[in-house]
């Protein structure tokens, strides 16, 4: 695509998210919050799209190149998003007492079923080749695979809801619920995140090689320019950012979290056609990305994905990024089946990497740690696969 149709076509989409956050924001008290929801969104999807912020894809990075810039900037984002949140739970809940937990922070039930469900998605982020919040900025950048990764994704939440009874009565409903500062205390608790994280980013670097710097050139207006619009962002950088947007959406909104309204969706559609059990236990009162009946048309996570799809797609055309390519039968199988596991265990652990891994892991949720550990473990196990697969295979295609 020429830089005649993108420049103007990025041009409409940043009007457009500007328009709709001046409605929703001069409609009353109810729309305040769904205009932060979108123009955060929009944040998070530039993020994103800049630095190249996808769970699998950094870890990836690590297993097959060694390269642990990736993994560095999630680390990053975990250890400002857990200072910031420290600091708004010691304002909103000054005593950590056992028995309250600080107002819609995701800290969620641990039990075998939420190993599963991450293990599973961890698999699911293997087969599809990232994890649901890539999918969507990917959307942006004209990702082939990504639309049918969603339909999956949707499958495989109707397949959680399906599921969800029997699982809830086997381990769900004895499931212990820990947060670290109950234990801990608030300081406490922040020394061990940032000391697990610090292990994290420790064991990371001594597995990497010594990546090769390219020579920097001087740095004058189109330097600068290049590196904000079309160079990918520093993995600090984007680490930093990321933290910061789950900061402060968190005490403007809620946690961040990228899958509530896609569930909502299947689960509305699928509570009308009586689809799922006509009660869900205890789904409606556990912490994560809560699916609920959907009433009205829009929802602030609703507007948060669009505002990332949205951000990213102008990002990537800037970035002369937006390079759609053609369909294959194996790009629909990967999507679909990767796009079931993914929804599935995002349903089941009441959230993806992050909703549960992120947010769990910034509020001090033990549920946060189960998550990454399981998950890491599913995707690793869909990585190395892939690499046997493809060792076995080249010969023959020789």
């Amino acid at each position: 695509m020429s830089a005649a149709l993108r420049l103007p076509l990025a041009a409409l989409v940043v009007v457009v998210i500007a328009v709709s956050y001046w409605l929703l924001s001069e409609s009353g008290a109810e729309g305040r919050p769904l205009a932060f929801a979108l123009l955060a969104g929009s944040a998070f999807g530039v993020v994103l799209q800049r630095s190249r912020f996808c769970f699998y894809c950094n870890l990836r990075d690590l297993v097959d190149k060694r390269d642990p810039s990736g993994v560095l900037s999630i680390l990053v984002a975990l250890a400002v998003g857990a200072i910031g949140y420290m600091a708004i739970f010691g304002t909103w809940l000054p005593t950590p007492a056992l028995g309250r937990l600080p107002p819609t922070a995701h800290i969620g039930p641990v039990s075998v079923v939420l190993a599963g469900a991450s293990f599973v998605f961890g698999l699911g982020m293997a087969i599809s080749g990232s994890c649901l919040s890539a999918h969507f900025y990917r959307l942006g950048e004209g990702s082939v695979i990504a639309p049918f990764a969603i339909v999956g994704s949707a499958l495989g939440f109707g397949l959680g809801f399906m599921t969800w009874n029997p699982l809830f009565n086997l381990a769900t409903s004895e499931a212990i619920v820990v947060w670290l500062p109950h234990h801990l205390g608030y300081t406490g608790s922040l020394v061990l995140t940032l000391g697990l994280l610090g292990a994290l980013a420790w064991l990371a670097v001594s597995l990497s090689k010594p990546q090769a710097r390219p020579a920097q050139p001087p740095l004058d207006t189109r330097e600068i320019v290049q590196n904000v619009f079309v160079r990918r962002w520093s993995g600090v950088a984007g680490g930093i950012l990321v933290g910061l947007i789950g900061t402060l959406y968190y005490f403007r909104v809620a946690p961040l979290g990228v899958t509530a309204e896609l569930g909502s969706i299947v689960r509305t559609a699928g509570a009308s056609a009586e689809l799922f059990p006509s009660t869900l236990y205890g789904l409606d009162v556990l912490r994560g990305c809560a699916t609920v009946i959907k009433e009205t048309l829009f929802s602030n996570n609703g507007l948060f994905v669009l505002g990332l799809i949205g951000a990213s797609f102008a990002s990537a055309l800037v970035a002369n990024q937006f390079r759609p390519r053609r369909l294959t039968g194996l790009d629909i199988m990967r999507g679909l089946g990767g796009g079931l596991l993914l929804g599935w265990g995002a349903m089941t652990a009441l959230g993806c990497t992050v909703g549960v891994l992120l947010s769990g892991i910034q509020a001090g949720a033990m549920s946060g740690w189960v998550f990454l550990l399981f998950c890491v473990v599913g995707a690793t196990l869909g990585i190395l696969t892939a690499r046997v697969i493809a060792r076995r295979s080249a010969p023959a295609a020789a």
